[in-house]
């Protein structure tokens, strides 16, 4: 452990600290009220890599992204007030996400709090309950003590973001101090007693059925719940936007509880005799608004097993609690002894072949059909391609018709946030230079953080770009037609030339108005040297998979 006491500025214990932590990379949008840090990473910039970003949520977003591929917290530094209110949006979907992050705030003189100083803002208030934890360190002496702290917060237990903020003053002033040592993993394990009571609930369960979930994972615990599945005969679901914990080739896959479930796999769920979820929190989305488990005790015997204490019993109070990290209880369950069974079998082709069903997309109105496209990609792309989508209808095709094969192949935020998608694949780029990264972007969804191109383009982040332009709020339309069929009101676009728009930024730019345009245009972007964007300009009538926008209108209008 280094314990350095010579005499420095807080923003050279600062900088030292994330050394001693091992950070590698950071992402930032500058601002005065950190210019000592500026500073201080300087002189350590073969050490660690500084991104400067365009706008700090998509700063924000990412650090979560970097987070979510890499396990170990991602790192954003932002400037006060303004900067801050930006970054916010990136901490709540890492809070949702379940993301490790760290942000870093510059913030106005300690001898300013209190007086609505220029740009001042509250952060323990602002950001306490969308955080694990929020600090500000008004001592230079206390940074090793707390950044540590920050550190450990955020990857134990359940992981997720945490905010520090960091008065200018403070990070110019002088100090000698020792440094802390690195942080590290507390992992926890599942007693041997409550893996047996697991075992002999699967004994004796008909209709079984195991969800995987929120984060902590990794490839080898990944590999070792598939293990796990295959010896139990255990039909596998993952729960929304988590599609990748699990090949979804696989004949135990059967779906995933996003806005994209099928009716049938929608209905096991409620038909099970147990549940046995793994990481998940099952959400709002992956219970279909709360409705497929009886609360406060579901009519399935459920087990649970995640990671954070706090998530056992918040919902749903579970016959089986298992409070431990994901890689403690994939290896421990791939180790138990395998129960063949012929009821747990033909259950679970049964829901395989459902799924295997709704990968058949029916046709979408107008010249381009998403679903021969998403179709292409997924016989097209190496299974490690990573692929990024925000919010917005446009990201059902892409979870019900693509088929995931690998761990962490899937960014996408679970907190239903738009914007995510652009952001997300160059920080993904960056991070693994020698995998497809994809992007996927309605055209609102895109506008929201699109500015980050320049980002990719300054950095040569070579990620493809797709925007998939239906000129409206897509989503919003489609409620809007539920439930005031007809009167469209603030849902409307009018959007730039999305191809032109990305050549001004320096990348390459096509446009695609059929699905016969898609292939040879995508494969023209593998091609190039620099960044690229494809513009797929579909018909607005093609609102979902299922449904046209008129079908839906007069659905509604009928009732």
């Amino acid at each position: 452990m280094n314990k350095t006491i010579s005499r420095r500025s807080g923003g050279q214990i600062l900088v030292d600290a994330l050394r001693i932590h091992g950070v590698k990379r950071a992402f930032c949008v500058p601002g005065e009220s950190y210019l000592a840090v500026l500073d201080a990473l300087h002189d350590v910039q073969e050490e660690i890599d500084l991104v400067v970003c365009r706008q700090e949520g998509g700063a924000a977003y990412m650090a979560e992204a970097y987070a979510k591929l890499t396990g170990e917290p991602g790192i954003c530094f932002v400037t006060r007030g303004p900067g801050a209110t930006n970054a916010s949006i990136g901490v709540h979907t890492a809070f949702q996400d379940s993301s490790p992050m760290i942000l870093f705030i510059g913030q106005v003189a300690r001898d300013q709090h209190y007086r609505e100083a220029f740009q001042e803002v509250d952060f323990r208030q602002m950001f306490g309950p969308l955080a694990k934890w929020v600090v500000q360190i008004d001592d230079a002496r206390r940074i090793p003590e707390l950044i540590s702290q920050a550190f450990h917060r955020a990857v134990n237990g359940r992981p997720g973001p945490v905010v520090v903020a960091l008065p200018e003053d403070m990070l110019t002033e002088m100090a000698e101090v020792a440094d802390a040592g690195p942080f590290k993993h507390v992992l926890m394990t599942p007693a041997v007693e409550q893996m047996s009571a697991m075992q002999q609930l699967l004994k004796q369960s008909e209709r079984p059925l195991m969800v995987l979930g929120g984060s902590g994972w990794d490839a080898g615990s990944v590999h070792d719940i598939q293990l796990f599945a295959e010896q139990q005969n255990l039909p596998v679901a993952a729960s929304f936007r988590c599609q990748d914990l699990f090949d979804n080739r696989h004949p135990n896959y059967v779906g995933d509880l996003g806005f994209a479930a099928s009716a049938q796999l929608s209905s096991a769920v409620k038909d099970a005799d147990l549940l046995l979820v793994v990481g998940s929190r099952m959400g709002e989305v992956s219970t279909g608004g709360y409705a497929a488990l009886d609360i406060p005790i579901p009519k399935q015997q459920l087990i649970h097993v995640h990671q954070g204490i706090e998530e056992l019993g918040r919902v749903y109070q579970p016959a089986l609690a298992i409070n431990s990290s994901m890689s403690s209880f994939a290896a421990m369950a791939a180790r138990l002894a395998p129960t063949p069974s012929q009821r747990h079998r033909e259950w679970t082709r049964a829901l395989n072949d459902h799924y295997q069903g709704n990968l058949e997309c029916p046709a979408s109105p107008g010249d381009v059909q998403l679903g021969e496209i998403i179709g292409w990609l997924n016989r097209r792309l190496p299974d490690d391609a990573i692929l990024t989508n925000g919010a917005g209808n446009y990201a059902v095709w892409l979870q019900r018709f693509y088929q995931y094969r690998h761990y962490r192949t899937q960014l996408g935020p679970t907190n239903g946030s738009m914007g995510y998608g652009v952001p997300a694949a160059v920080s993904a780029k960056l991070t693994c230079p020698d995998r497809v990264v994809v992007s996927f972007s309605g055209d609102g969804c895109f506008l929201m953080n699109g500015q980050e191109l320049a980002t990719a383009a300054q950095y040569g982040a070579k990620v493809i770009f797709v925007v998939i332009n239906n000129g409206m709020y897509g989503t919003i339309r489609m409620h809007q037609e539920r439930n005031y069929p007809g009167r469209v009101s603030g849902t409307e676009l009018l959007n730039p030339d999305f191809a032109a728009l990305a050549q001004a930024y320096g990348l390459h730019g096509e446009v695609v108005t059929t699905t016969s345009e898609f292939a040879p245009a995508f494969e023209r972007c593998l091609e190039m040297s620099r960044p690229s964007l494809i513009e797929v300009r579909v018909d607005p009538e093609a609102l979902t998979p299922r449904l046209s926008l008129t079908q839906i209108r007069e659905q509604s209008s009928k009732k």
